[in-house]
């Protein structure tokens, strides 16, 4: 199941009924409806903020395969952004000690069991997957 979304905030609340549509379809343990919802959000929001010249929509493509999910961002026209390769945070160090930024996607790692990325032709995928079971 996928379709587009416009590069807006405002879309997050059409982005988050496209994932309870696709919970409910496949009948996924509403358990882990808030670590893809945050993931995609955090994802989402990260390329309307780097990808700041872009004009395409973006894609978000859901699956489920067996006892997994995966879940699929494509952002279209755009340069690399590879959260795979961003450095960890170290979020034991006093607040006032580190930088800002970074903790969105630290928390992102954290709620799925695996993350992908690839770059073709100026088009940034990044793939997330969360074991169901």
């Amino acid at each position: 199941m996928e379709r587009t979304f416009k590069r807006s905030v405002n879309a997050l609340e059409k982005v988050f009924a496209f994932i309870g549509e696709f919970f409910d379809d496949e009948q996924i343990d509403g358990n882990h409806l808030y670590a893809i919802s945050f993931s995609v959000e955090e994802l989402f929001t990260n390329m309307l903020k780097y990808n700041v010249g872009a004009s395409r929509d973006i894609l978000i493509a859901l699956r489920k395969l067996d006892n997994r999910l995966e879940v699929r961002l494509t952002d279209f026209d755009v340069d690399p952004f590879d959260i795979t390769k961003i450095e960890e945070i170290d979020v034991s160090r006093p607040l006032d000690e580190r930088e800002p930024g970074g903790l969105g996607i630290h928390l992102v790692k954290k709620l799925v069991d695996r993350i992908e990325y690839e770059y073709v032709d100026r088009r940034s995928t990044t793939t997330v997957i969360k074991m169901l079971g």
